[in-house]
C-alpha cells in the first residue's frame, strides 16, 4: 500500500498552502480580534475551486475527492484552523445538496456555492441537544406553499454572517425518522440571530444561536425526501469528521514548525534548546502522533471514498485520534515555548484555544467512541 501523495495530490496541498499563506496567515491574528473574516476573502477561495470542492462540475464544482479535500483543509489550517474550518462547513453544505438534492434544488443552489457569491452554514446543534440531535424540536409545520419552522438552533459558525442555512427540522414523529432537511435564506421572515457568543478559540468565526419565529420555507427547498434529513446530516457528518481532524491536524503541525524555530534559536545553559536530549525526545514524541494522524485519516478518506461498509466507523475513529492527537501536540509546543507560548506574539497560544474545539464539533470525541463501540459489537453478532 502506497501512502504517498500523488503528483496531483501534491499539487493540490501546495495551492491550498500557498494560498493560505499568502491570503489568510498575515491577517489571522487580526481577525480573531475583529471577530469576523471578511467576505472579499470568500470570492478569491471560490477562484480556486475550494468554494465546491466535492460538489459534482456539472454545478460549478471541482468534483475532488474526500481524501483530497483533507489536503486542502490541512493546508489551509496551517494559516489559519479557524478560517479553514470555516469553509469545511460551507463545504459539508455543499456535499449534501450535491448528494441528496433533486435536479431542481442542486441547480438552484449549488452554483452560487461553489462560487461563494453566497456562504453557507449547517444547522443541526440545538440548546436542548447536541450529542442527542436526534431530539431536535425544530418545528417545521406544513402549510399550502411548504412549511413554516419555529425553533432554535446553537453554537452555529456563521450565524448571521452567512447568507443560507442548511436546517435540520422536525417534520414528524419523535426520533430520527421524523427529522427533514431545508434551506432557509437570509432575510426570510422570522428568521433571527443572537447574540455573538464569546468563545474560547475559533474566535474569527461568528457564531449565534439561529432563531425562527413561524418563519415560512418554499416546498421547494426540501433537500431530498421528508422524513431523511437525518440521515443526510449523518452522512454529511462522516466527510466533516474529516475535515475537521485535516484542520486540527494543519493546526498543529503548524506550532510543532514553529516550535522548531524557536528552539533552534533560543538559549539556554549556554546552546540552543533543540540540544538537549530530553526536548529532542518530546520532539521526536510529537512528530510520531502528527505522522501516524496523517495516515489514519488519509486512510479513512480512502474508504470513505471508496464507499467502503465500515467508513462511518473509520471516519469516527479518525475524528477522535487526530483531534486529541492534534491538541496533545499544540498544547506541548506551548509548552516548549515555556513563557512566551503564552504570548499572543507567537501564535501557540491561539492554537490551543483553536484545536481545542475539535474534539467536540461534528460530534463529540466521547460520541466518536460510541460509534466505534458500537460498530465493533455489531460485528461480532
Amino acid at each position: 500500500m502506497d501512502f504517498a501523495l500523488s503528483e496531483e495530490q501534491q499539487a493540490i496541498f501546495d495551492m491550498a498552502y500557498g494560498f493560505g499563506q499568502e491570503h489568510i496567515a498575515p491577517f489571522a491574528r487580526q481577525w480573531e480580534a475583529e471577530g469576523t473574516i471578511p467576505k472579499a476573502l470568500w470570492p478569491k477561495v471560490a477562484e480556486l475551486g475550494l468554494g465546491g470542492i466535492y460538489v459534482s462540475e456539472d454545478v460549478g464544482g471541482s468534483g475532488l475527492s474526500r481524501l483530497d479535500a483533507t489536503l486542502v483543509f490541512e493546508a489551509l489550517a496551517m494559516a489559519c484552523p479557524a478560517v479553514g474550518s470555516f469553509l469545511s462547513i460551507h463545504n459539508m453544505c455543499g456535499g449534501m445538496i450535491d448528494k441528496f438534492g433533486s435536479p431542481e434544488t442542486r441547480a438552484a443552489w449549488l452554483p452560487a456555492l461553489c462560487s461563494m457569491e453566497k456562504i453557507f452554514s449547517y444547522c443541526l446543534t440545538e440548546p436542548g441537544s447536541g450529542s442527542d440531535a436526534a431530539a431536535l424540536r425544530t418545528r417545521a409545520e406544513k402549510t399550502n406553499d411548504g412549511y413554516r419552522l419555529t425553533g432554535t438552533k446553537a453554537f452555529i459558525s456563521g450565524g448571521g454572517y452567512s447568507d443560507v442555512y442548511v436546517t435540520m427540522v422536525r417534520t414528524g414523529e419523535d426520533g430520527p425518522k421524523g427529522i427533514s432537511t431545508v434551506i432557509v435564506e437570509a432575510g426570510a421572515p422570522g428568521l433571527s440571530f443572537g447574540g455573538l457568543e464569546d468563545k474560547m478559540g475559533w474566535r474569527a468565526q461568528p457564531t449565534r444561536q439561529v432563531q425562527f419565529d413561524e418563519c415560512p420555507v418554499p416546498a421547494a427547498n426540501l433537500i431530498g425526501e421528508e422524513g431523511r434529513g437525518f440521515a443526510y446530516a449523518m452522512a454529511g457528518l462522516d466527510g466533516g469528521r474529516l475535515n475537521i481532524a485535516a484542520s486540527a491536524l494543519g493546526g498543529a503541525q503548524a506550532a510543532l514548525d514553529a516550535t522548531l524555530t524557536y528552539m533552534a534559536e533560543r538559549k539556554a545553559f549556554g546552546r540552543s534548546i533543540d540540544q538537549f536530549q530530553a526536548l529532542q525526545f518530546r520532539l521526536a514524541e510529537m512528530e510520531v502522533k502528527l505522522q501516524s494522524s496523517r495516515i489514519f485519516l488519509r486512510q479513512a478518506a480512502s474508504k470513505l471514498d471508496a464507499g467502503a461498509a465500515d467508513a462511518t466507523k473509520f471516519c469516527a475513529m479518525a475524528k477522535m485520534y487526530v483531534t486529541d492527537a492534534a491538541f496533545a501536540v499544540a498544547n506541548d509546543c506551548l509548552q516548549m515555548h515555556g513563557g512566551y507560548g503564552y504570548l499572543g506574539d507567537y501564535g501557540i497560544e491561539k492554537l490551543v484555544r483553536d484545536l481545542r474545539v475539535h474534539q467536540i464539533l461534528e460530534g463529540t470525541n466521547e460520541i466518536m467512541r460510541l460509534i466505534v463501540a458500537r460498530e465493533m459489537l455489531a460485528g461480532r453478532k
